[in-house]
């Protein structure tokens, strides 16, 4: 009778840890905008053992978590559920901040960033020559953000653009030849050349670049960041009114999709030293009105 409540105990504890497990494969693929399709092909793995992978049905080896992590561009520990096992230092390093408030977190994240990248991200005013304005794909970044670089005088740099003269190609040439963690390559370094080539910007990022966290800890680091926030329908609307339908294409769950997408990188956005509604009354016309406002402000020229 014990044998049988133990077998019955693992049993539950195996299946309560293969969903866990689709769960963080679901969360990470959201994170970076890829559609199952997409993991299937840049991690070599059939679709259908991806769906079931993602539902926590049957066992998975070890050799497929690997071609996922690759795919990823991430840690093994990662997707298996704890990254912080790894060495003595971060088992110390955990228990000083387990169960800390997001508040203490983020400053602990920015004396860390001041110790490792030689500047302090804790005063707005030093990085307000360099803005980087961050959000989903339809949020309004390219609109915005060429209306408030002419309003105060500085270039603006669209990151995808930048990413294109890096790589020599463009972006969806980027995927196709190289693959998503190539992309995110190029990503980061089109990044750290354009902190240097323009002292003063505010740039457009690609709705994705919060996915990789030593590309966002870069950008949080150098640059005053404003997350653009939309509802997701005022993203889908914008999207398909620029005619641009490829991060949807063949998908009959669009609108699923996207609230999943933007669901997964809301707590990455929302790290931005200011949030600024595009979907308030108004439209854009209102948003730049509060945004013009609060940059004059910052960069100490007259409202």
């Amino acid at each position: 009778m014990n044998d049988t409540i133990a077998v019955s105990l693992a049993e539950a504890d195996k299946d309560s840890y293969l969903f866990a497990l689709g769960e963080r494969v679901r969360r990470l693929r959201a994170r970076r905008g890829m559609t199952r399709k997409e993991l299937a092909v840049a991690a070599s793995v059939s679709e259908r053992h991806l769906a079931n992978l993602e539902r926590g049905m049957g066992n998975v080896s070890v050799l497929v978590l690997l071609q996922i992590t690759k795919a990823f561009n991430c840690e093994m520990a990662e997707l298996v559920g704890d990254v912080t096992t790894s060495s003595p230092e971060w088992l110390l390093i955990r228990e000083l901040l387990i169960n800390r408030s997001e508040a203490d977190l983020q400053r602990a994240r920015e004396h860390l960033s001041e110790l490792f990248a030689g500047q302090s991200a804790a005063q707005p005013r030093d990085r307000m020559r360099q803005i980087a304005l961050v959000g989903l794909r339809g949020a309004g970044k390219s609109t915005l953000g060429r209306l408030l670089a002419e309003d105060i005088g500085y270039p603006f740099i669209e990151l995808s653009t930048e990413i294109e003269r890096v790589a020599g190609c463009g972006i969806l040439e980027i995927h196709s030849l190289y693959g998503p963690t190539a992309y995110r390559r190029y990503e980061r370094r089109a990044l750290e050349e354009a902190l240097q080539l323009y002292p003063d910007m505010v740039l457009a990022t690609p709705g994705g670049l919060v996915s990789e966290p030593a590309t966002m800890n870069l950008m949080l680091t150098h640059c005053y960041s404003i997350w653009l926030k939309a509802s997701p329908e005022d993203h889908m609307a914008r999207v398909q009114a620029q005619g641009d339908f490829r991060p949807m294409a063949g998908n009959s769950e669009a609108m699923d999709d996207l609230r999943r997408i933007l669901a997964s990188r809301e707590a990455f956005y929302s790290k931005a030293d200011f949030v600024c509604s595009t979907s308030q009354p108004g439209g854009l016309e209102a948003t730049f009105v509060q945004l013009r406002t609060h940059v004059r402000e910052l960069v100490g020229l007259p409202a």
